[in-house]
């Protein structure tokens, strides 16, 4: 008994030493070759040359995937039974996984990403209550929440009516991220690393950052902003005027407008899709022409002090902006900030701008 239990013993502590002597074993193979060591596997080596043209090209493999032993085994297990994909796709819990690590290197962007309404939860999405007793959730969903998940929607909550009550079905899943860093984020994409300019920056900054750009769950892969099309939108019959910075086609993939309804009055007279329909929140009004970028922080969504980067103290009405009745200053306002019009207050007309605000203004 003696002996079996010695010899118990001697393979609980191989195990161990095995799992630990592994796991840093590999990972110092895998920082020793600065990821040229993971080319060694030919479905890996496209995307450490990219990675090695990209903005992150001074970061190890492991600084942002994980290399624990299970991970490993995986992999040894996926070539030995010839199922090696022909190229790496990341999954549900890689990308979870990595969130932590782009937090080490980018901590103010996520304090302000998870301070932000893009940074909501799977139990928040998919459980949402008022949500789901309106609009029958579809897989459809995944579009912009959820798009690394591998599956269906009933995959992930049940049961799949709008009476409910709902519940996630993989409870582990409540807490996790449905919009991670690399829903909107090309990790790999070519780039130069950030430096600091030897001259002033400019107040409008670059156009559109290289590595930003929309993951399409349909396609597995990322496209760069700068290939994203701003869609042509109408306010009745009149074309609008949207603007043409490239961010925004980002922000139009998930925030998108609808086609007309059949029946509606933009669909009797053929007019194209309706800014302010579907989620769309394409500046309207006095506002019109501005980007998403021009008053929201990319990250936290922020608007907050984004009225005083245009406009004075006082409109040309006298009053105080940043109290007027909108959406701005209280969410029950019936006056949108996204499309609002001096008419929509002023009935009767707009009234000349008054003699005190323009003396303050000189």
């Amino acid at each position: 008994m003696r002996r079996f239990l010695f010899m118990g013993v001697i393979a609980l502590c191989s195990l161990a030493l095995l799992a630990v002597g592994g796991t840093y074993g590999a990972n110092l193979y895998y920082a020793t070759g600065h990821g040229t060591n993971c080319a060694d596997c030919h479905e890996m080596a496209d995307n450490v040359g990219v990675v090695h043209a990209s903005r992150h090209r001074n970061a190890g493999c492991t600084d942002c995937h994980e290399a624990s032993l299970a991970t490993k085994l995986r992999h040894i297990r996926v070539h030995l039974t010839g199922s090696a994909p022909e190229s790496i796709r990341l999954r549900e819990a890689d990308v979870q996984q990595m969130m932590g690590n782009c937090q080490k290197c980018h901590r103010q962007e996520y304090a302000g990403w998870h301070a932000g309404p893009h940074s909501a939860t799977y139990s928040e999405i998919f459980a949402n209550a008022a949500h789901n007793q309106k609009r029958r959730l579809m897989d459809d969903c995944f579009r912009c929440h959820g798009m690394y998940f591998d599956g269906a929607v009933r995959d992930v909550v049940q049961p799949q009516n709008t009476t409910g009550p709902w519940h996630l079905t993989r409870p582990k899943m409540a807490d996790q991220a449905t919009i991670p860093c690399q829903a909107c984020h090309w990790i790999h994409r070519e780039g130069s690393p950030e430096t600091k300019p030897a001259e002033r920056i400019s107040v409008a900054g670059a156009a559109v950052h290289e590595s930003v750009g929309f993951y399409d769950r349909r396609e597995q892969m990322h496209f760069g902003a700068a290939m994203l099309t701003i869609p042509a939108l109408y306010d009745g019959a009149r074309v609008l005027k949207v603007s043409p910075d490239q961010r925004q086609a980002l922000c139009y993939q998930c925030h998108a407008p609808r086609q007309p309804e059949a029946m509606s009055i933009a669909a009797t007279n053929h007019w194209e899709p309706q800014a302010g329909s579907g989620d769309d929140r394409t500046p309207m009004g006095v506002h019109e022409g501005l980007s998403c970028l021009s008053c929201h922080n990319g990250h936290n969504e922020s608007a907050q002090a984004s009225c005083a980067t245009c406009h004075p103290a006082m409109s040309h009405c006298g009053l105080q902006v940043e109290k007027m009745d909108t959406t701005f200053a209280s969410k029950a306002s019936q006056h949108n900030i996204h499309w609002v019009k001096c008419t929509d207050c002023h009935r009767h007309g707009v009234p000349q701008v008054k003699r005190s605000v323009m003396a303050a203004g000189q």
